[in-house]
């Protein structure tokens, strides 16, 4: 087929298509890219389509559904998961984006899941485990007389496995674990990410029960299970019981000083699971939004919403004024061609394990989501933060779940049911009869990162992170990003400005300049405008029509208490979220702040110790000391003092430990978010029997000489200028700041994902 004749020739930005020729585009063995944007799609469309054969269809019927999915794919109207893009067509062949591998108490279990972990991390997919069923830390083993680690050991077994093992070179491992509130081991799940070289390959959440919560709101102690015997855990005698509020309160403090751990309402997504006579759900994928029963896949794909929208010409009759609104005709045919697609990859799927091949196909489950979302909301003037929005977030969705059902149905009348069809709540024991369907599920709320940069518009449900972003490109200059919208309103209205713009760009808000007209202020909120209420309730509109869960974000400012923490998990959980992960700005050593700005360290939090970047810039200045000449180095990160380093000359063996010794104290302090000017005031005037005028002053002693140079350099609030390379608080690709998104650090720019 001749594409450029009979298909859409795709309207790529230059920002999509380095997306595409980094991680996407076929390569050759010497990394050249051997394939066009135009071939990738149709390479996924024809082998997508293929499995219709199965079903009775001529190869002119194949073809043209070949084509019918190219140009949904083309036009950015759709776009499966990345590993359908990434390997539909080619020798690898695995399309799937979510796994749950389970895991049984036995040693044989927990290797099978490494096993079948890494199999899965080098074909491009992410896993979740429940380690629930694990005996605690020092239980007795029979068969080796002696005692059990623990679930988090073998959590850190994982998690090195998934270091070791690089994701085809596309794509970086990922994993949730998940812990049952009523194990024993649940306070040491709580804070087993606080040291943060630890678990760096895991989002972690809390499974919570209606029972537990139950004990939160009655004040209440709730037993811990021996997950070896299903009753309360026994230990010295003693049954183990904990107080519901003081681990609730620990899971909620935990959230507001890094974010981790989330949580996922088990009780509450095994109610409205069709295949509960199946099995229980436990386990979610990496990004919790897609719960699955152990050793099944799902594969997703999002609906462009930006682009299911017409416009109209006149409010009036004789009107020449535009009006945008949504075209449910397109959203309609789209729906049943993406069911079609995603139902039809199953089929073309090449599993990593046998197990996961029978499970998946014995559900059929599917999760077709929607990004640009927040696009949509702009084109139709409507702020997120309404509840104009909140009602037609119910509407679309409502709709898309409506339309799915009806595609899977026809599907099913054609292609016959999922196999589990007559165990499922599909189908009326009593009458012998059911719905027909295709597939247990058919919608997923997925993070879209990386797919929705290529359909150049806004991801999943999430409101707009920033109007502009800036990139670093060669020789240090910045480039910076404009949300197209916005661009294009401020032009029409005319305050349209490149100083306007950079000022932005320095902020996640628009909401204090005065120089833009309020209207467009109350359009173009960012996620920073939006309080936690209005995130969670627009997450429960959408979650209402969603077979699987919904992947959001609750992004907290920095200065949010762990009140709003406790609100916010409260809020979720009295409305219909079966989960949720929370963000406080700067609580997370990784991220990339996004303001200029220096947050400053909660007072009454525990330190984090935050990693050291591989890279790092600094200085060395030469001060006089009454022990020779003392070259102080110092690193910084973010303009601010990060390590302190020392040498002194023409001194002995003790005198040099001091040195080490005071700096790496120093190094320690700032490392764990300590001002630099506590540290200065701590240590100037030191005095010694050594002193020395020099510099333009008394040197008191060593201590008091690093003291001067952190004054001179950083005193009174003084910052460095940035440096070109900020470490981990900057994408490693493209030098774009970084954002958290539904659980993942992650680019809004080139897609790198710490997820993925």
């Amino acid at each position: 087929m001749d594409i450029k004749a009979t298909g859409t020739k795709s309207q790529l930005t230059e920002n999509s298509l380095a997306v595409l020729r980094r991680r996407y585009l076929a390569k050759d063995d010497n990394g050249q890219i051997i394939e066009t944007p135009e071939q990738l799609f149709m390479r996924v469309a024809r082998a997508i389509a293929e499995p219709d054969l199965n079903y009775g269809a001529t190869p002119e019927e194949v073809e043209q559904t070949a084509l019918a999915f190219y140009n949904m794919i083309a036009e950015l109207e759709f776009m499966p998961n990345s590993p359908t893009l990434m390997n539909a067509g080619r020798p690898l062949g695995q399309l799937s984006a979510c796994f749950v591998i389970p895991i049984e108490d036995s040693m044989e279990s927990i290797f099978d899941a490494v096993k079948a972990t890494a199999l899965i991390h080098k074909s491009g997919g992410g896993t979740g485990f429940s380690f629930s069923r694990l005996r605690p830390k020092n239980s007795p083993v029979a068969s080796t007389s002696g005692v059990a680690s623990g679930p988090i050991s073998f959590m850190k077994v994982i998690n090195a496995a998934t270091e070791a093992v690089k994701q085809g070179g596309t794509r970086r491992g990922a994993n949730m674990g998940i812990l049952q509130v009523d194990h024993p081991d649940i306070m040491d799940f709580i804070t087993c990410k606080d040291d943060i070289t630890e678990l760096t390959n895991f989002n972690i959440s809390v499974g919570i029960t209606d029972a537990f919560m139950k004990a939160v709101k009655e004040n209440t102690t709730y037993p811990l299970i021996d997950p070896r015997t299903g009753k309360q855990f026994i230990k010295d005698g003693t049954p183990q019981s904990l107080d519901a509020r003081e681990v609730f309160d620990a899971i909620v403090n935990h959230a507001h000083r890094t974010g981790e751990p989330g949580v996922v309402f088990l009780d509450k997504i095994n109610k409205k699971e069709k295949t509960k006579n199946i099995g229980l759900i436990e386990a979610t994928n990496p990004c919790g939004e897609q719960p699955l029963l152990p050793y099944e896949s799902c594969n997703l794909g999002s609906i462009n919403l930006s682009k299911m929208i017409k416009t109209t010409v006149g409010v009036s009759p004789g009107s020449d004024l535009f009006r945008s609104e949504i075209d449910w005709d397109k959203l309609k045919r789209t729906v049943h061609r993406s069911i079609h697609f995603l139902d039809n990859v199953i089929d073309a799927n090449k599993y990593p394990i046998p197990e996961i091949d029978t499970n998946t196909k014995a559900n059929r489950r599917i999760g077709m989501g929607v990004m640009g979302w927040a696009d949509l909301l702009v084109m139709l003037e409507i702020p997120y933060n309404s509840e104009e929005a909140l009602k037609l977030a119910e509407k679309v969705m409502a709709f898309i779940q409506n339309e799915a059902d009806l595609a899977s149905q026809q599907l099913a009348r054609i292609r016959g049911n999922f196999p589990n069809w007559e165990k499922s709540d599909f189908f009326n024991q009593k009458t012998g009869s059911g719905i027909p369907r295709r597939n247990a599920t058919v919608t997923t709320i997925a993070p879209t990162g990386t797919i929705s940069i290529i359909a150049s518009c806004s991801s999943g449900i999430e409101p707009l992170f920033a109007i502009c972003y800036e990139r670093n490109v060669m020789d240090n200059d910045h480039l910076i990003e404009v949300n197209p919208y916005f661009e294009q309103k401020a032009k029409q209205m005319g305050f349209y400005s490149d100083k306007l713009i950079e000022k932005i760009a320095e902020h996640n808000s628009i909401a204090d300049f005065d120089e833009i007209p309020q209207e467009v202020r109350n359009i173009f909120v960012t996620s920073h405008d939006v309080s936690f209420e209005w995130h969670i309730r627009m997450q429960d509109a959408f979650q209402k029509y969603t077979d699987n869960a919904v992947s959001k974000t609750i992004n907290l400012p920095n200065e949010a208490t762990v009140d709003d923490v406790r609100q916010a998990y409260e809020l979720a959980y009295s409305l219909e979220c079966k989960g949720i992960t929370i963000y406080r700005d700067g609580s997370r050593p990784h991220q990339v702040l996004s303001t200029k700005k220096t947050v400053e360290p909660i007072s009454d939090e525990i330190p984090i110790v935050r990693e050291r970047p591989e890279t790092l810039h600094g200085f060395t200045e030469k001060i006089k000391t009454g022990f020779g000449n003392l070259y102080i180095t110092i690193n910084t990160y973010q303009g601010q003092p990060f390590e302190v380093f020392a040498q002194i000359g023409k001194s002995g063996h003790d005198t040099m430990a001091d040195t080490e010794a005071v700096c790496r104290l120093i190094s320690l302090a700032l490392r764990s978010g300590v001002p630099v000017e506590e540290i200065i005031e701590q240590l100037k005037g030191i005095g010694g029997d050594s002193q020395v005028f020099g510099n333009g002053g008394l040197i008191r002693s060593m201590p008091d000489a690093i003291a001067k140079v952190l004054h001179r350099h950083f005193g009174n609030g003084k910052t460095l200028k940035q440096e070109p390379d900020l470490g981990t608080m900057r994408c490693p690709d493209c030098g774009a700041k970084l954002i958290s998104e539904s659980g993942c650090i992650s680019c809004p720019l080139c897609g790198f994902s710490k997820c993925k």
